[in-house]
Order: C-alpha cells, then structure tokens, then sequence
C-alpha cells in the first residue's frame, strides 16, 4: 500500500556533522573534506541505485563535482553552528518501477531547484536486506545559499524564516504527493498517497458525508519504526511465515505499526464490502424487487455466506440503522411517511441512481486514458533514447 513520507533536516555543524561527510554516505562515495582535513569513505555501503546531481542553468562547472559542491558549502559557512546542507528525505513507491521513482525524484529535485536557486544532490535508495522491502527512498541533499555563477550567495532565507519556511515545506510537501500521484496513475495503480494531516483529511470525508473514511481516519499517524526495530520485526514476520504462526511485533514501535496497518487493512475490507453492498442494492432494485429484498442482497454480497442465514427481522434493524432511523423511537412522522423517509435515507447510503455520476466519470476516465497514453508515448521515447545513449557510451550502437 503506497504511503505518504517527506521529511526535511538540516545538517548543523552545532551536531557534529558536515555536508561532505553527509553527502559522501548518501551517494556511497568518498569525499576528503578540506575543513576537518579528514577522508569521509563511504564506498563499501550498499544499496545505491543512482546518484545525480542537479544545479542551475547558469550555474559553475564544479557543481556538478559532489566533492567540489560541498566542500565549497562548508567553506562558505564561518560560524561553530553553522547550517551547510539541507535533506529531503523521501519515500518512494513500491509499486512504480525503478526508472519512474527515479524520475520522480528527479522532478522533485528540479523543483527544488528552480524555486530557491540552490544545487541538489539526490541519491536513491533500495530496501536494506533486513528492513521492508518495499521501503524504496531518496535523500536530496541541498545547498543552503543560492548557487550562481559567482558561485554560493545568499541564505535560502524563505526557508530558514519561521513565517515562510512552513508554508513553503508545505507546498513542496503538496508538490510531492501530487508527483507520487501521477506516477501511480501511470502504473495503472488505484493506490493514492495524501500530504495532508489526518485530522484534514478526517473534516474533509465528514463534510463530504463519507463516514467511513472518517473512521478510518480517526488514528494516530504510523511512526517510523528505525532501522533496529524494523529489523528485528523483519526476523520476526520472516519465523512467524515460516513456522505457520501468527506474526505477533516483539517492538512496542512495532506493535503500534502492527496496529495502525491492521485497522488500515480491516477499514480497506470494509470499504470493499460497502462497495459490494451498494452495487448489490442497486441491482437489485433495478430488478424490481422490494426493500427488504434488495437489503437481504446487499447484506449477502458484503457479508458472504453469512448473511444467508440472518433473520428478517434482523434484517429490518440492520437496514433501519443504516437509514439512520432507530425502529423502537417514536415518530412524529404523519401516516405514510415513515416509508419513504427511511427509503430515501436508504437509498442515499447504499446509491440511489447513480447515472449522472456515471456519466461525468466515465467522460473523465476516457480523458484520463487519453492523457496516460500520451505520457507513456513520451516514456517510452525517452527510455528509447536514454537506451541509445547507453550503447553509444558502451561503444554498441550499431
């Protein structure tokens, strides 16, 4: 299931760290830092899937030496507390390929890019051995002066600002889903990643009516579980599938990810079955049958086998409570009337006439058809030309 993760640090000399250092360990490569006069060597690390570095148009030709760029943002900063580098860090989908999280990253980067005039460093990372294997991430490292062809200048002081610096996190935030977004589209995926709180997300599905969602969204964010603890229930999940027993976490970080994911897991079966119940009313009265005929339908087609056996009056309460109406309160409702206002409650949760809705969403997934068609047009010529690039370079081309 796709998940949304960005996060932005800074690396502070106040703690003891340095951009070079810092730099040399993402892109798993060696830099000899000139301040502290000491070999970062970071070559034997795995799990790098590429490196590349992106600065402005008018930008000097060392930027694009990860030695030169850093070491040049550690001499620019003369003071014991200085900040000499910025990271994003990123998670990456599972479910798009390599070249796409790769290209998404890139885009992301060249945003950063373009909106503060900075030089980034992005290094993309495959799942460690031991940890999820669907943890595909990226860390972009960024200068904090603006890099021109005078070379590093002034502080990105809109990030720095605590009046700007949110709002504008916020935007790229905001950018980043919706890169992630396309991505999945073009993968054919349902799944969708949102960069807003739970609590938004959660007034959002209220005001829209959609009291599931809400439910759902009503939780505590997943915590990160470290690279230690993920470790340790890696072992675990790996034993319990292989001894045939329940996977139980060892980690309290691990029990409250176990938590959170299974009641995403039991909300997602929920929903699924709301759909069946819906799609089985809707048949079912267009077929001519009755209320309680239709709602026996529907309950079977969410509940399976089960709903079979249930009692109509059962039934009755089941459906009454969907309607929102509580058969032992007394109304006040004039004869006749009762009826149809449970009707047409009904019929607004499990989906009246849909047609209309239909209609519009059918235009926009033809529209959307059209739109990935065209995207993966231009994909696929890109990766052509990436591919001749690559045999030209390997001297194959033919």
């Amino acid at each position: 299931m796709a998940s949304y993760h960005l996060s932005v640090k800074t690396i502070k000399r106040s703690a003891g760290r340095s951009a070079t250092a810092a730099a040399a360990y993402r892109s798993a490569s060696v830099i000899a830092c000139d301040r502290e006069g000491r070999m970062h060597d970071y070559t034997a690390k795995r799990g790098v899937e590429a490196c590349f570095i992106l600065a402005p148009v008018d930008a000097p030709e060392w930027a694009q030496d990860r030695a030169a760029l850093w070491n040049a943002a550690e001499a620019r900063e003369t003071r014991s507390n200085s900040v000499t580098a910025r990271e994003w860090e990123l998670a990456l989908p599972s479910e798009i390929s390599d070249a796409a999280r790769i290209g998404i990253a890139r885009s992301f980067a060249a945003q950063l890019v373009e909106r503060y005039g900075v030089a980034a460093d992005v290094a993309i990372h495959a799942p460690h051995r031991e940890g999820d294997q669907r943890n595909h991430h990226a860390h972009i490292l960024t200068t904090t002066r603006v890099l021109s062809a005078e070379g590093l200048t002034d502080k990105t002081r809109v990030l720095d600002a605590a009046s700007t610096g949110g709002p504008e996190i916020e935007a790229m935030r905001g950018y980043w889903a919706e890169l992630q977004n396309h991505a999945l589209e073009l993968a054919g995926q349902e799944e969708r990643v949102d960069h807003r709180s739970l609590e938004v997300q959660r007034e959002e599905a209220l005001s829209l009516g959609d009291v599931l969602k809400a439910e759902e969204l009503d939780r505590e964010p997943e915590l990160k579980l470290g690279p230690a603890a993920n470790a340790i229930e890696r072992r675990e999940q790996l034993a319990a599938e292989a001894e045939g027993r329940d996977y139980e976490p060892l980690t309290q970080r691990g029990a409250r990810v176990h938590a959170v994911r299974q009641a995403k897991a039991m909300f997602a079966e929920m929903r699924e079955r709301l759909e069946l119940a819906r799609d089985a009313w809707a048949e079912a009265r267009e077929e001519g049958r009755g209320h309680v005929s239709a709602g026996l339908a529907a309950l079977r087609a969410a509940a399976g086998r089960q709903a079979k056996e249930l009692d109509p009056d059962e039934v009755k309460q089941r459906l009454a409570r969907i309607a929102g109406r509580d058969l032992g309160e007394e109304h006040d409702h004039k004869p006749g009337q009762g009826g149809r206002d449970t009707r047409s409650r009904l019929a607004d949760v499990l989906g009246k006439t849909r047609a209309e809705d239909q209609e519009r969403e059918k235009a926009r997934q033809k529209e959307r058809e059209q739109e990935l068609d065209e995207e993966r047009r231009r994909q696929h010529q890109v990766e052509l030309e990436r591919q001749r690039e690559l045999d030209r370079n390997l001297g194959w081309e033919l």
